[in-house]
């Protein structure tokens, strides 16, 4: 399953998210944005929402560290919805495993900016 990562160069915890879903066996295709803000917009990201990295995932937006297991149920699930996000940059979240956990919850959102908690 190919994730289209769309990121700023110098972030590290987008590497290790792309690594932490390479590792769970999705195949990453990473493109570096100049203006990651613009990435987010062109794919309506809400801005409530938004973290340091965007992933494009058969059709689904995916925003921020949101776990591989909720990409997986996603995907298998189909629901009709724009994408997942985890909002900020938890600690404990993939990616983000070097601070100290915190509980987080992944967020499903729709073109018309409905959400509700996901996982």
């Amino acid at each position: 399953m190919l994730v289209a990562l769309h990121a700023s160069s110098a972030c590290q915890c987008c590497h290790l998210w792309a690594r932490r879903m390479e590792e769970a066996g999705f195949r990453i295709e990473t493109t570096f944005a100049q203006d990651i803000g613009a990435v987010k917009r062109e794919f309506g990201v809400p801005t409530a929402l938004q973290s340091c990295h965007t992933a494009l995932v058969e059709g689904y937006v995916v925003e921020g560290h949101v776990p591989a297991s909720a990409l997986v149920r996603l995907l298998t699930e189909r629901p009709s919805v724009k994408g997942l996000a985890v909002p900020g940059m938890p600690g404990g979240s993939p990616g983000m495993e070097s601070a100290p956990a915190e509980p987080f919850d992944v967020i499903a959102f729709t073109t018309e900016g409905a959400t509700h908690v996901f996982a």
